[in-house]
């Protein structure tokens, strides 16, 4: 039986003390992530941006947006991971409507 398969979207806000090296790693490691376990449609990086509100003294924040398909359990996984990297100031993954 075909596993059934949910589209998401997901953004990320990065601290930018990461700087350009730790935010294109950390990138390519949630790319990786999401590549293994279903598949990775694209990846936005809309980039620095100013914070609405000071995150962990932060003003600014490096946003990224992922589109994909997965299996309904992995996105919990996706979370679990996103809240224990260092420089992940925000996460949010949604089911998108077909």
């Amino acid at each position: 039986m075909a596993k059934l398969t949910e589209k998401y979207e997901s953004v990320l806000v990065l601290s930018t003390k990461l700087g350009e090296e730790g935010i294109k790693s950390t990138i390519e490691k949630f790319s990786d992530m999401i590549s293994k376990n279903g598949t990775l449609e694209s990846v936005d990086e809309w980039g620095k941006r100013r914070l609405a509100y000071l995150i962990n003294d932060e003003a600014d924040g490096y946003y990224v947006l992922f589109n994909f398909t997965c299996a309904p359990d992995f996105p919990a996984e996706l979370d679990r991971v996103y809240k224990i990297t260092d420089g992940v100031l925000r996460s949010l993954i949604v089911t998108k409507e077909n």
